[in-house]
């Protein structure tokens, strides 16, 4: 085990920069999630930390060593590729010890790490089978014995669960995390999906084209995203943005929303006369309180204990991903209720005005 440091990392393809100067210190035994849309980079930046991609510049420790440009096979690395990479003519036994084999590793040391493994990974029934015969959760558990029985010090996951049905996703989820916990490898685990992002990291890396958005812990990112953008691809639904306008009085600055005056602190304002306002679904409330405005929902889709209701927020509205058809779905609040609710009847909702985002409309930096 060890840590990785990566110093301004980056990768151009002649006048395009697909990675961005990239650095971030990941501690032994940490568990690091990159995330973010397709194209961003994070796959890219796996690729050269496996060696598998030449970066342009930068470099790259892991432990006491630089490892910038050494091949593959000689960086005690370990990689789970999204589709599982084994090969169909062998069994699963062999599979796993492969790449020991390939090391000269003794075959009474092969044996027993690889049945340590199986045990691990509840696929001992499984070792006389060939890839076909298995499952698509049991090859992904062959796949990690794979990597385990190399005993490397760090772990590299491209996406790993991506071919899982959602059922699956979420029990393979539990189970690396898991592993992680007992073996205690440094891993370094890039997907599209944020909510494994969330349920599995230590720390979160955010990206978007290339470019690193916010590090931090799944409860940060949460409670404390640095821009827009990192509000709106955290949280499921996503959160909810309006476009609000600043009023300044004798009496301090004010925003409206819904028909309510919203004090604001100027201080935190950092003198911007547009700001965009977010608040998560799960923050509007059903009935009255400290901010009350009445909604005709569009669509309520039920959920059983909690329904998910859809309404016309205005002009004001925000796009809160990448495309702006994202503002044709409305804002969503998400509704702790199990009664009949339904499309086209007024509905009283609130909000706590404390529970509010706000971000500068210019630059899209939080305002704290």
């Amino acid at each position: 085990m060890a840590n990785i440091s990566i110093r301004n990392v980056h990768k151009s393809y002649g006048a395009h920069e697909v990675l961005k100067p990239f650095s971030l210190e990941i501690a032994d035994g940490e568990f690091i999630v990159l995330v973010g849309p397709s194209g961003c980079g994070k796959s890219t930046m796996l690729k050269i930390l496996a060696g598998l991609e030449p970066a342009t510049g930068g470099d790259i420790h892991l432990g006491e060593r630089e490892v910038t440009d050494l091949a593959p096979g000689d960086r005690d690395i370990a990689m789970v590729f999204q589709n599982y990479a084994l090969y169909p003519h062998l069994t699963v036994r062999e599979n796993i010890g492969f790449g020991l084999k390939m090391r000269g590793t003794p075959k009474a040391e092969i044996e027993r790490r690889v049945l340590e493994a199986a045990r691990t990974l509840e696929v001992e029934k499984y070792l006389e089978r060939r890839p076909k015969d298995l499952s698509g959760g049991q090859r992904q558990r062959v796949a990690l014995g794979r990597a385990i029985v190399r005993q490397p010090q760090a772990f590299l996951m491209d996406e790993p669960l991506s071919n899982l049905d959602a059922k699956l996703r979420v029990h393979m989820r539990a189970e690396i995390g898991a592993l992680h916990q007992r073996l205690g490898v440094t891993t370094v685990y890039v997907t599209h999906d944020q909510i494994e992002a969330m349920t599995m990291a230590d720390r979160v890396v955010i990206m978007r084209d290339g470019e690193i958005q916010q590090i931090a812990d799944p409860d940060t990112l949460f409670q404390r995203p640095d821009n827009l953008f990192v509000a709106g691809f955290i949280g499921s639904p996503g959160m909810n943005f309006l476009s609000a306008d600043v009023e300044r009085s004798a009496g301090g600055a004010t925003i409206t929303l819904f028909g309510n005056r919203i004090a604001v602190d100027e201080a935190r304002l950092a003198g911007a006369s547009t700001v965009i306002a977010g608040i998560r679904p799960e923050h509007f409330r059903l009935g009255e309180g400290a901010a009350t405005f009445t909604v005709r929902p569009s669509l309520v889709e039920s959920l059983g204990s909690e329904k998910y209701v859809y309404f016309d927020g205005g002009a004001h509205m925000v796009s809160a991903g990448e495309s702006e058809d994202d503002k044709s779905k409305g804002l969503i609040a998400r509704l702790a209720h199990s009664g009949p609710m339904a499309e086209g009847q007024d509905l009283v909702l609130s909000f706590d005005p404390a529970e509010l985002h706000l971000f500068d409309a210019m630059s899209e930096k939080a305002l704290r």
